[in-house]
């Protein structure tokens, strides 16, 4: 009788062993299928979050009709990324001849004699000052030159289309997972707070107000500031009669995700100005693209602030950390992330902290 019970233990045992392995494969084999579309999930997720309040108040207008809301929210969603973008595709053929033609004239030309100063800089000053009299011999030396750059270009080229290929599609699968997590959120929310208050208690309730709050503020902080940059820059660009200058701003717009990007498309339109003839324009358009990069430095802290004490270096990190791993949307779901689990690991301390000064073991 001891034998069958010690038998039975053991293949309950076996058992329990075999169902937690099937399980573990079964989760990973779905995490598998589901992989390519993890990021565009979490996009959506977060759009959803941030605009979570305008969709209740939407709702509430067409009387609860929850698929209607959720088709227009989507569309409004939708029509917000739409719209700058066709705003860009008006204007970009007149914008790109402008460039390629300003771009011939100094191919042309050549670039100015090299400054004095130039070939006192230290260590690799004369071998600038060499180069660059080498360009100003002809026209021929050069395009040999440029066409030295050509693979590098073309590499650059093939990675940006396939980069921009994949953001678009990760965008259109993003509008349509928000489309139902609109209209099933309210069964979602409510599993998830559940979830949270039975495994956490009230602490649960803090740390999902607090992940919406960060959430809200890194989109908003991230995505408005670099708003703000390509606008202003734009302006400046327009001002100074740059051509190109929507097209020049959505540049900036997309460099403003990295440090140092708004000057390092002002610096190419100062070069064409001071080529032109216009140094009083060139220096202003430097120093108004230096502006635009101290935008950064002052909206976005102020914004992000709004939602946690995230330091910019980590939201910095998160914003290239996220370019790599998940491409063009990775620009602002990697500071989202980043943002939100310092901000739990903030709040965790700050209660393990209570309950040891308590006399708690955490």
């Amino acid at each position: 009788m001891a034998d069958k019970t010690s038998d039975s233990g053991e293949r309950t045992q076996l058992e329990l062993w075999i169902g937690g392995a099937a399980v573990v494969v079964l989760g990973l084999l779905c995490l598998l299928v589901l992989s390519p579309f993890i990021s565009a999930a979490l996009w959506a997720a977060i759009l959803c979050f941030t605009t979570w309040p305008l969709f209740l108040r939407l709702e509430n207008l067409l009387g609860g009709r929850r698929t209607l809301s959720a088709l227009i929210a989507t569309l409004i969603l939708a029509a917000v990324i739409v719209v700058p973008v066709a705003i860009l595709g008006a204007t970009l053929a007149d914008n790109v001849s402008a460039l390629v033609s300003a771009s011939q004239k100094i191919i042309h030309e050549g670039p100015p004699t090299p400054p004095d100063w130039v070939a006192s800089i230290p260590l690799i000053g004369g071998r600038i000052s060499t180069y660059w009299e080498h360009l100003n011999e002809s026209s021929s030396v050069r395009l040999q030159e440029l066409s030295r750059l050509l693979p590098a270009a073309k590499v650059v080229a093939l990675w940006g289309g396939k980069s921009l290929a994949d953001g678009i599609i990760q965008i259109i699968l993003s509008l349509l997972i928000a489309f139902f997590f609109y209209r099933d959120g309210h069964a979602a929310a409510n599993q998830l707070q559940a979830a949270l208050h039975r495994i956490a208690g009230e602490r649960g309730d803090r740390l999902l107000d607090l992940a919406g709050a960060t959430i809200r503020a890194v989109v908003y902080g991230v995505l408005g500031t670099a708003l703000l940059q390509g606008v202003v820059a734009a302006i400046g660009f327009a001002i100074a009669g740059v051509p190109g200058s929507v097209s020049l701003g959505f540049v900036t717009f997309v460099l403003s995700f990295l440090p140092g990007g708004p000057p390092i498309v002002a610096a190419p339109a100062a070069f064409w100005l001071y080529r032109q003839g216009f140094p009083a324009w060139a220096v202003f358009i430097m120093a108004w693209g230096l502006m635009v990069g101290a935008l950064d430095n002052v909206v976005k802290p102020l914004l992000i602030s709004r939602g946690g004490s995230t330091p910019m270096i980590l939201v910095m990190l998160g914003v290239l950390g996220g370019a790599l791993a998940f491409g063009l949307i990775g620009l602002f779901l990697g500071p989202t992330l980043v943002a939100l689990g310092y901000s739990l690991f903030e709040q965790w301390s700050v209660s393990a902290a209570g309950n040891h000064d308590n006399g708690i073991e955490v």
